[in-house]
């Protein structure tokens, strides 16, 4: 059993910012396989081609100056280095060898060629978003770091074992492409044990149904707030990734602070239960919402949704809204989750409703979406932190990847409903929540702006799956004035914010102006985690202190096994 590490590797932490999907282009790739993206459409490659043939003499001056800077490289002049940043390159010997170097120096022009060409075709944002994402993995996978024979790591430890290494290494590649996802590994299937050093937070199951439990936390302090926070989690992943590693772990943040903490774990569906769709999982946010009532007995309740959690949570929240029943939300927080899906980057290029229906089709057949599906999908969106780094450690070096929490929690992956899998998905293309009553979900016409609580927003800054744009806009469609908080980082790693970390920062604004860039020109910065201004938003709307409670059911809900729970231990496929 390898020990968890309190703080990640450098690397590890840039690849946890790596993981995860916007969520119509993962639920596509889930089905149909990510690699489909390596080719562009045909329309794309010839919009491409067409736009560089009006300008010859554009890819003329490309051309020269690639054959001018390779002529440079093959006499040992040229002056091209790597990014500071680049850990690819970063041995001696890239600078050393004059081979070596003239083989880094000969992809870094080509790349830096290839960058430009795509600059002068000047394509609409989805075009360039499609021929970017072709041309980095192309570049990515070129590059000479991924060959053995010229990857000087791998030459001294085939050298420094015997030949051990490379053996090893072929020991793990074979491993892992016999089963899916087929990727390598970015840690190893035994690094953790979900309730032993991950989800160790103490608490228990109050109460079970066929779609989720809810999981109650034990207070540790004296005393407690009076009004309770609910998770809801992604469907896509498991709950955990609010609870890793002691010391890393959100819910332990918050009840340190005297939070009571409840949160929802997803059962891990299988083709039993195909017919599972948004309304399922919104009546199951209802039901969670009424054990905690009757549990807790202060009559209100925080919430916080996570990603595609967030969207589950906010119409879960207009349905509550059209019923009159908003008085039982004492505030609504949204972490890294997409309301309005309109023109969404990378993620949202590469999705049309014809590739859409046949993924729909594809899940049906199964009866759900295979979680390790996901998994491969969340490593082919960023291949140069997620497949070459552990393509170069684990199969040219021979050595185990780090034990990371975030990216173990990744491997756990989770099935999808087919019925939820299509609701999603026509919610990411159809984009019915920026339209009052475009949607209608348990019988009710679904309209955000009703949503009156107290709402906090947070999204990362460096998040190209969730862009914190996008994030953004969910200011102006919520009923109330959110407080919007720009977190250093990426997806996850914006979330996974614990205290101690040197380099975490976030920004606020007391205002929120229609636009994203005008509200950063007005932000200020704040050194640390916004766990603590978080914590603080909270402790201000939950009511009055109390004695903490010594049992954590009720006559209703009775304790029914200590947590983690079941359903967290359910594996996908």
């Amino acid at each position: 059993m390898t020990e968890p590490a309190n703080r990640p590797p450098d690397a590890a932490e840039e690849a946890a910012d790596a993981v995860g999907g916007g969520l119509d282009m993962v639920l596509v790739d889930a089905a149909r396989g990510p690699l489909r993206r390596l080719v562009p459409p045909a329309g794309t490659t010839l919009r491409f081609v067409s736009a560089l043939a009006r300008r010859p003499g554009a890819v003329a001056g490309r051309t020269g100056e690639l054959v001018r800077e390779v002529g440079k490289v093959v006499v040992g002049s040229s002056e091209l280095e790597p990014s500071r940043k680049d850990k690819r390159f970063a041995d001696p010997a890239w600078s050393g060898n004059p081979l070596l170097r003239r083989a880094m120096q000969a992809h870094l022009a080509t790349a830096r060629v290839a960058w430009e060409l795509i600059e002068d075709a000047d394509l609409d944002w989805q075009d360039d978003e499609r021929i970017r994402f072709t041309a980095t993995n192309l570049v990515d996978a070129l590059a000479p770091s991924n060959v053995p024979v010229l990857n000087p790591l791998s030459l001294k430890a085939v050298i420094d074992t015997g030949g051990r290494s490379a053996l090893v290494g072929l020991g793990r590649m074979l491993r892992d492409f016999a089963t899916p996802p087929r990727v390598p590994s970015m840690v190893e299937p035994d690094a953790f044990t979900v309730g032993e050093d991950l989800a160790t937070t103490p608490g228990v199951v109050v109460l079970r149904t066929p779609v989720f439990e809810l999981i109650r936390y034990r207070p540790t302090t004296e005393t407690v707030r009076e009004v309770p926070l609910v998770i809801v989690p992604p469907t896509i992943n498991k709950y955990y990734i609010t609870d890793l590693a002691p010391d890393r772990s959100m819910v332990e943040h918050l009840v340190r602070h005297g939070q009571q903490v409840f949160t929802i774990s997803w059962r891990n569906p299988d083709q039993r239960h195909a017919e599972w769709g948004l309304e399922e999982y919104v009546q199951a946010v209802l039901e969670a919402l009424d054990a905690v009532d009757d549990i807790g007995g202060s009559g209100k309740a925080h919430v916080l949704g996570l990603c595609a959690g967030g969207i589950t949570l906010s119409v879960a929240l207009a349905v509550l809204a059209a019923r009159g029943e908003q008085d039982r939300i004492a505030g609504v927080t949204l972490g890294v989750s997409v309301l309005d899906n309109a023109r969404s980057g990378t993620t949202a290029a590469f999705v049309d409703r014809r590739v859409a229906r046949m993924a729909i089709a594809d899940s049906a057949r199964r009866g759900y979406l295979d979680g390790r599906q996901l998994a491969g999908v969340f490593a082919w969106l960023r291949p140069n932190d997620l497949i070459w780094n552990y393509w170069v450690n684990n199969y040219l070096l021979g050595k185990q990847p780090p034990a990371f929490d975030i990216l173990y929690w990744n491997a756990d992956s989770t099935n999808l409903p087919a019925k939820l899998h299509r609701d999603f998905l026509e919610i990411s293309l159809e984009n019915p929540l920026v339209r009052p009553g475009a949607l209608k979900v348990l019988g009710v016409r679904i309209d955000l702006s009703r949503i009156t609580a107290d709402s906090y927003v947070v999204a990362g800054i460096a998040d190209h799956i969730t862009p914190w744009e996008n994030c953004y806009r969910t200011t102006q469609m919520l009923g109330s004035e959110p407080r919007f908080v720009l977190s250093t980082s990426g997806h996850i790693a914006a979330l996974v914010n614990p205290p101690g970390n040197e380099k975490a920062s976030y920004q606020v604004n007391d205002h929120n102006p229609a636009g994203a860039e005008q509200w950063l020109q007005g932000a200020a910065k704040h050194r640390g985690t916004w766990w603590d201004d978080w914590a603080s938003w909270l402790g201000e709307r939950s009511g009055e202190e109390r004695p903490a409670p010594a049992e954590l059911g009720s006559a209703r809900f009775a304790p029914d096994g200590p947590a983690p729970g079941r359903y967290v231990l359910e594996p996908a496929g």
